[in-house]
């Protein structure tokens, strides 16, 4: 007999199963105690959502207690309906054959099954994930309680696409994408729970810190993969004529994250850039806040996140203020007019610079003269700070202090001066026009 007999042979039963169901009283009977109990568990449900406060209820309660009874309190038209077609159902089996309450059992049971899988997924905090899973499993019980669930796999099972020794059916896709998913959610839990024990180990510096955890989290994912596969019966070797197109995919489209993965991998070996550094890459200066996979995430201090590839660490210059010391030379550079004391104004750079609350005490300050310019005298004052975070704030703060010290001592810092001659015109002979730029 072929499939197609038997699919007609499976409908033609069915369809006088329903037609004598139908036609008995006993039916009616059930659908209407099924439609009174939806009526009378809506309304319970009503009065227990208007006396029941979510937010407050259950508040010193432990935290998965306090979640499950909070479910079950949105679930109470479903506890309620499944309730009272419990108590039906035994009613009708204490008065009659079990064959006239079979409507009261699977009811009774789809809504039992169905407050189950809320209470289950009450822990998932993704709505769409909660509803996808809900449906899947509310379908796969409602299957099994009608006795329909091995027909169904059976179904899904017959049609078949073969691709070299790999044997595709839609069962089989389904369980790869079941078993995949759950995998991996719990491989995501697993790696977050030895994550934390990770972050907490004193003796790691912060790079191996986080080249275990990534390492840690694409084997658990690996391990998950061909775990599945070999649950669901798929051959590894089976997948080898995929090898050859995978191959050119990376060579062609997935070069560049291929080229930064390594290039992840190769930073946080050699921790050349680890977390936390202060760096400069380009036009881009921040502290390095986080090393992903594919790029790392430098804060600017200014609300910005610069997110630089890789492979820019690995091919361009990097400038690293705190790789092997944090201690940062800071140079300020000023000019001033020649009426002024070269030994004073050293004197007084110095002194503001002492006077800092972030300059390092055991190095002392300098300044030197560097220039006699067109327009004055050039200085380089320079000092030492534990660290180059706020180095701009540090500057500024000795150059207000340098400003009042020389408003103090009368001494003037120069600006450009042009002198504009004009013959032939309005303005006598030998007059000059002096314009500040």
């Amino acid at each position: 007999m072929t499939d197609l007999d038997q699919l007609s042979e499976l409908a033609r039963s069915l369809a006088r199963a329903l037609g004598a169901e139908v036609t008995s009283p006993w039916f009616y009977l059930q659908i209407g105690l099924i439609l009174a109990g939806a009526g009378i568990a809506f309304g319970i449900g009503a009065v227990v959502r208007a006396r029941v406060e979510l937010t407050s209820f259950a508040m010193g309660w432990p935290a998965p207690l306090r979640l499950f009874i909070r479910v079950l309190v949105r679930s109470a038209p479903t506890a309620a309906f499944a309730l009272l077609m419990i108590v039906a159902r035994g009613v009708m089996l204490a008065s009659t054959w079990p064959s006239r309450s079979y409507l009261l059992e699977v009811s009774a049971k789809l809504a039992a099954a169905w407050l189950l899988i809320r209470l289950v997924t009450s822990v998932i905090r993704n709505e769409f994930l909660v509803r996808v899973v809900s449906f899947a499993a509310w379908l796969v019980a409602a299957l099994s309680i009608i006795g329909q669930l091995d027909p169904a796999l059976d179904a899904l099972d017959s049609y078949a696409i073969v691709l070299g020794g790999l044997r595709l059916t839609p069962l089989l896709l389904i369980k790869l994408v079941v078993l995949l998913a759950v995998a991996l959610w719990l491989t995501n839990i697993l790696s977050r729970f030895i994550e934390a024990r990770i972050t907490q180990s004193r003796d790691l510096t912060p790079s191996v810190q986080v080249l275990l955890i990534k390492m840690l989290r694409l084997g658990l994912m690996v391990l998950a993969v061909v775990i599945v596969l070999g649950a669901v019966g798929i051959n590894l070797s089976a997948l080898a004529i995929f090898s050859g197109a995978v191959g050119v995919g990376i060579g062609f489209g997935l070069q560049k994250i291929v080229a930064n993965f390594i290039s992840g991998v190769i930073l946080l070996a050699d921790k050349s850039v680890k977390p936390g550094d202060l760096v400069t890459i380009g036009d881009s200066s921040g502290k390095v806040s986080a090393m992903n996979t594919r790029y790392i995430s430098v804060a600017a201090g200014d609300g910005r996140e610069f997110l630089i590839p890789n492979e820019d660490l690995i091919t361009q210059k990097v400038v690293n203020w705190t790789y092997t010391d944090k201690n940062t030379l800071v140079k300020v550079a000023f000019t001033t007019n020649y009426d002024a004391d070269p030994r004073l104004v050293c004197r007084l750079a110095i002194e503001a610079a002492e006077a800092s609350p972030r300059a390092t005490k055991g190095k002392k300050p300098n300044c030197i003269i560097t220039e006699f310019a067109e327009a004055g005298m050039k200085f380089t004052l320079t000092f030492w700070i534990p660290d180059p975070d706020g180095m701009d704030q540090i500057k500024s703060d000795v150059m207000l202090s340098l400003w009042d010290a020389f408003k103090h001592d009368d001494i003037r810092v120069p600006y450009p001066v042009r002198e504009i001659r004009i013959r032939g015109g309005t303005v006598p002979a030998g007059a000059a026009v002096k314009v500040p730029q």
